[in-house]
């Protein structure tokens, strides 16, 4: 049997509209072939979705069953084909204001008609340094110094630099970092290099050197405990092990995640952050909190670092600072170290050799300005510390399912780890298909599933992510 190009591209299209329309189908040979419907969806459907290589995604499976959002308000977000879907993880865990906030649109509109853009490279504009300000109002005292950037990979890289910046102003010759099994710390070469997440390091050997990792604190020794681990703040002592093996005045800094969060929610055990702080302290080493997840608001307090009563020197953040409304990032400093490397150059001369061209840009600095107002006038941080107890209740409750290995949680964040069918992740990536499709969005990492509500849900929203996930687990079978 032959076909035209015409016949071809009849048959695709008449397949896709009654996809589009709820149906499924498996594309015959002919067409997945080379030569077949990727041939004529490169050179006849211009309006296919071959020419977008997504991020995290099974690009070749996604294709062929899409799951496009076509437009999104408050907790609620709508499929191409009109189905409803409440958002479990507040987006990538950034939108805790919800969705389309009228507010953010407004401020964001009004600030890109009178200035688009502007060079940060030694011109400014209004916005970021008053975003500067409102965001040091949040951090722990001594932090008031902002390093605008694009995303949480950007500020981690940003980190690094500032880092070396202030040991070369020091005069110290530190050139090690720690960072932990299971960490994620961005995509970016620095973040690869100080990841503890496997898949995210696999097909990228070539990382920055001389760096180790800690032994992440979840030991499977205490499943479905609700907050942080009684047991476990001896796992901090692997930085003075390291202190010792290699001599504390060489080791740079510490990186940590005060919760472990894409890797599927894993609290601190009670002293662990606290007895990081101490080696620290004792060593002469920088404590960075990477506060991409846990910051503006998803602990109950504005960053993690207040929840646990432990200060960084460095913390960067991203994600919520605009409510993911715009792309931007950012690093808080202690005093000492901005003024350490401004301090140490010869004047009239760039003191840090580091920025982006779109670092502080207007239409973000808007978004963020206009998100720190909305958390404060419509008390989001308060009423996600109320929702707590509520939402960690209700997660829990899945603990009794036969599918279900673990349950974490504190905050407004939670994971739910499935267990694994064959080869980890299998799981957990089928089971996020399938939540779409039954109305929840929940990020999967493996077999781990990230539940991080919106702070402005609401008793039944809870009860709706709950009750999707609990039936979508009967459904999936064992």
């Amino acid at each position: 049997m032959t076909f035209s190009d015409f016949d071809t591209l009849i048959i695709v299209l008449c397949l896709k509209k009654y996809s589009v329309l709820g149906g499924s189908f498996s594309l015959p040979p002919f067409l997945t072939s080379k030569i077949g419907f990727r041939q004529m969806a490169n050179n006849i459907i211009k309006n296919s979705l071959e020419n977008h290589w997504m991020p995290f995604t099974d690009n070749r499976g996604f294709k062929i069953d899409p799951r496009l959002i076509t437009e999104a308000s408050g907790v609620y977000m709508t499929s191409h084909k009109n189905t409803k879907i409440i958002d479990g993880s507040s987006g990538l865990f950034c939108s805790p204001a919800g969705h389309c906030h009228p507010k953010i649109i407004e401020a964001v509109h009004n600030q890109l008609k009178k200035n688009t853009y502007t060079s940060p490279f030694g011109m400014g504009h209004p916005a970021s340094f008053e975003l500067a300000d409102k965001v040091s109002e949040l951090t722990p005292e001594e932090m008031n110094h902002v390093f605008f950037v694009n995303s949480g990979s950007e500020a981690i890289d940003t980190a690094l630099k500032i880092i070396m910046s202030y040991n070369s102003a020091t005069g110290q010759n530190r050139h090690r970092f720690v960072s932990r099994e299971r960490a994620y710390h961005g995509v970016n070469i620095g973040g690869v290099s100080l990841s503890g997440m496997v898949n995210n390091r696999r097909t990228f050997p070539v990382v920055m050197p001389n760096v180790v990792l800690m032994r992440h604190t979840w030991t499977g020794e205490e499943l479905k405990v609700k907050g942080q681990p009684k047991n476990g703040a001896e796992l901090a002592n692997d930085l003075e092990r390291f202190a010792q093996a290699y001599g504390g005045n060489t080791i740079a800094a510490c990186f940590v995640e005060p919760v472990a969060g894409s890797t599927g929610t894993l609290v601190p055990p009670e002293g662990y952050l606290e007895r990081l702080r101490e080696i620290c302290d004792e060593h002469g080493i920088l404590l960075v909190f990477d506060e991409v997840i846990t910051g503006f608001g998803r602990m109950g307090t504005p960053f993690a670092s207040q929840k646990f009563d432990v200060t960084p020197d460095i913390m960067t953040m991203a994600k919520a600072i605009t409510n993911g409304s715009m792309p931007m990032g950012a690093v808080c400093v202690k005093d000492h170290i901005y003024e350490t490397v401004t301090d140490n150059s010869n004047p009239d001369t760039i003191e840090f050799f580091h920025g982006y061209t779109y670092s502080g840009h207007p239409g973000s600095c808007a978004a963020g300005l206009a998100s720190l107002e909305i958390y404060e006038e419509e008390d989001l941080f308060n009423r996600a510390n109320k929702m707590s107890s509520y939402f960690l209740n209700s997660l829990f409750s899945l603990s009794d399912h036969p599918l279900v290995k673990d349950v974490r949680g504190i905050g407004m964040m939670g994971g739910v780890e499935l267990h694994a069918d064959g080869n980890p992740g299998k799981r957990g990536t089928k089971f996020q298909k399938e939540l779409f499709w039954e109305g929840l969005h929940v990020k999967f990492t493996g077999d781990s599933g990230i539940v991080a509500p919106m702070f402005i849900s609401e008793h039944k929203h809870i009860d709706e992510i709950i009750e999707k996930f609990r039936s979508t687990l009967n459904k999936h079978g064992n």
